[in-house]
């Protein structure tokens, strides 16, 4: 087989660079490369770890995908199955992490996502990005993590129901409930944090 260019290598979607990394294990670098930043965001935004220690839950996971990688199941969407590794992975450290982190910034980045969860929440807001993201980081934190994590997924991950479908590892019909009744656990925690949300009435 013929050298790959890196920029041939750069253009590859994420399931054929899987089929190679299979014949060639160097080439696992593009994969850790293109997700590095995605789910170091994603760790911080659903568990409680500083930004050090979520660095440590990545390497574990990449070291767990790349362990596996041959278990890749190709009817799947390859981002969907390494975020479950990546969801797995920060549940088994749970119990030994303890700091919580700044992820204002986090929520902040995700920008629109925010606006389309308040917006599906009949949420009327009249902030700044910033202070936007406090209030929306003060509500998630107080969550149940089931709820937290479905929020996550959907609106700052911008996650499709059949991905979260697929990291979860829950039926679609299932996510769908879970997800609403998220929704509605933000609208009442909200409330009780009393934050600065002006809530529309139906």
């Amino acid at each position: 087989m013929p050298p790959i260019s890196p920029k041939d290598l750069l253009q590859k979607n994420d399931e054929d660079l899987v089929k190679l990394t299979l014949e060639n294990q160097e080439l696992y670098l593009y994969l850790m490369r293109r997700y590095e930043p995605k789910l170091l965001r994603y760790i911080l935004r659903i568990s409680n770890v500083s930004e050090a220690e979520a660095e440590d839950v990545l390497q574990d996971v990449f070291i767990k995908a790349f362990q596996h990688l041959n278990e890749f199941d190709p009817d799947l969407k390859f981002s969907s199955w390494i975020y479950r590794i990546t969801r797995n992975q920060v549940i088994s450290n749970y119990r030994k992490i303890k700091a919580r982190p700044q992820t204002v910034e986090l929520i902040e980045e995700a920008g629109t996502g925010v606006e389309k969860l308040l917006s599906d929440l009949d949420i009327e807001e009249a902030l700044n990005n910033h202070e936007l993201a406090l209030e929306v980081e003060k509500v998630l934190t107080a969550m149940d993590q089931k709820y937290k994590e479905v929020l996550v997924l959907k609106y700052l991950e911008d996650k499709s129901y059949q991905e979260i479908s697929d990291i979860l590892k829950k039926p679609l019909g299932t996510v769908a409930t879970l997800l609403n009744r998220a929704k509605q656990a933000f609208k009442k925690q909200a409330t009780v944090q009393g934050v600065n949300f002006a809530l529309v009435e139906a």
